[in-house]
């Protein structure tokens, strides 16, 4: 009898989380999305860089459970080097990112930022010598395929909002290889602390140079920004956990819907069929490396649409 009712127990649970998974993925899309609209409002009233800082330095407080595995982590200098690398690669992909926020409809950022896992698998082929096979070659083809469908050059006017997107998933895919490397030496906390250490080091100069003086207000939106942020990065752990990410993976997709129908609703920016269009291209042929690398076990490289972030 206990064989007959522990049985169907264990094909429930296995069938569920998959759907657990998407749900946690779902509402890390939306946490995202918020984060995009929160910094569209705020918009170029705060110069790009120092909302960047404003953002990392009002989320520090999340740092605090980090601080211990830190210490203990006995940092060498070629770690500290390569962190520090990620933060500067990591704060100007931040910045490109929040000036990008005030010149583009929110969802041609959402579109373009698909591009980040990518430059990951290019780059991981370049510098990690990992193989690239033909299939493999010919999705990463297809989704600069749909980046050009996207922007469409010589068919439009291209502002510096799409070139400050396309340098932004340049920067956060060379620091999240980093992160790659640096995750198999220390904890993951260690990891994702430093991070935002660096990354406000970083940004510091940069916001000094341009500071103005912020309102309450302002500082209360790039509050909830770090909020947001942090909140998504937690479900998309928790998304990770329940399931694999080829059945992760696609549900991003729909952050570029969250987002085209908020920059309609909200900003007034009229919905464009060739973003979105784009946008599936991109994500399509992002799956599709995920899948192939799940099925051929090997380690996997191509991130989730919002683990470069």
């Amino acid at each position: 009898m206990r064989a007959m009712t522990t049985t169907p127990r264990l094909k429930k649970e296995t069938a569920t989380r998959p759907v657990i998974g998407m749900a946690w993925m779902l509402l890390t899309g939306l946490c995202f999305v918020l984060v995009t609209a929160l910094v569209k409002h705020v918009g170029s009233d705060v110069p790009p860089a120092q909302s960047a800082f404003l953002r990392y330095i009002l989320g520090l407080g999340f740092l605090i459970p980090m601080i211990r595995p830190i210490l203990r982590a006995r940092l060498t200098r070629g770690d500290l080097a390569l962190f520090s690398l990620r933060g500067v690669l990591h704060s100007l992909g931040v910045i490109c990112w929040f000036y990008a926020m005030t010149q583009i409809p929110i969802a041609e950022v959402t579109a373009m930022n698909y591009l980040n896992p990518v430059y990951v698998t290019v780059m991981a082929v370049l510098f990690l010598g990992e193989r690239m096979a033909l299939r493999r070659a010919l999705a990463v083809l297809l989704a600069f395929v749909g980046a050009l469908v996207i922007l469409r050059p010589g068919f439009r006017e291209l502002s510096m909002g799409h070139f400050a997107m396309i340098f932004t998933a340049l920067f956060f895919a060379g620091g999240y290889l980093v992160a790659k490397i640096m995750a198999d030496r220390v904890d993951a906390a260690v990891v994702v602390g430093m991070l935002s250490v660096t990354v406000t080091i970083g940004l510091a100069p940069f916001a000094f140079a341009v500071w103005i003086t912020p309102t309450w207000e302002q500082i209360f939106w790039l509050f909830l920004v770090a909020c947001f942020a942090t909140a998504g990065h937690y479900t998309m752990t928790l998304a990770f956990a329940a399931a694999p990410l080829t059945v992760t993976q696609p549900v991003t997709f729909l952050q570029l819907v969250w987002a085209t129908t908020m920059g309609a609703v909200v900003f007034g920016e009229a919905a464009d069929p060739y973003v979105i269009f784009g946008g599936a291209i991109i994500i399509g042929s992002i799956s599709f490396i995920t899948w192939r690398e799940a099925v051929l076990n090997r380690r996997q490289i191509t991130p989730a649409v919002p683990q470069t972030k």
